[in-house]
């Protein structure tokens, strides 16, 4: 028999890096994919009701929301201590509810109008009264598909 020689090396070899930058785009392309943006800069103070039978939303584009609560303390100054309205990015009257809703219906497709719901994201101190003004106004817009945006938990009164 012969007698083969082997080759003695240093150490092992190498980790290839030929496929790092493609590890890397599917990292990059997952998390793009995957983070949602904040869309609303939130200027009052909004902890949600906990409730025990809560149903989560199907279709998160066909619901738009409608902020009720205390305004935060950076602009208690200009606006004071009283809940307020806030529809995207800006506190907003009461009036002003019924063209918020038009102009919501408008910028969905036609199709999509009849599944537009409207959400009602109102602080837990907040009284009921503004809640209910906001609902007529609502109503008053044939906007008619209206729920409350909750946490799920004991709620807090039976804390």
């Amino acid at each position: 028999m012969s007698k083969f020689k082997k080759k003695k090396s240093g150490g092992s070899p190498g980790i290839s890096t030929a496929s790092l930058p493609d590890i890397v785009f599917m990292l990059l392309f997952f998390f793009m994919v995957t983070t949602v943006m904040r869309e609303v800069d939130l200027k009052i103070e909004n902890k949600k009701p906990s409730a025990t039978e809560v149903k989560k939303l199907e279709k998160r584009s066909l619901v738009s929301y409608i902020y009720i609560g205390k305004p935060k303390e950076r602009f208690q100054a200009q606006f004071g201590r009283e809940p307020r309205i806030q529809l995207n990015d800006q506190f907003a009257r009461l009036e002003e509810i019924g063209a918020f809703a038009l102009q919501e219906k408008e910028s969905k497709s036609e199709s999509e109008r009849p599944l537009l719901q409207f959400s009602i994201k109102a602080d837990y101190q907040v009284k009921m009264g503004i809640v209910t003004d906001v609902k007529m106004e609502l109503r008053k817009a044939n906007a008619l598909k209206i729920n409350y945006s909750t946490e799920k938990g004991i709620p807090r009164m039976l804390r």
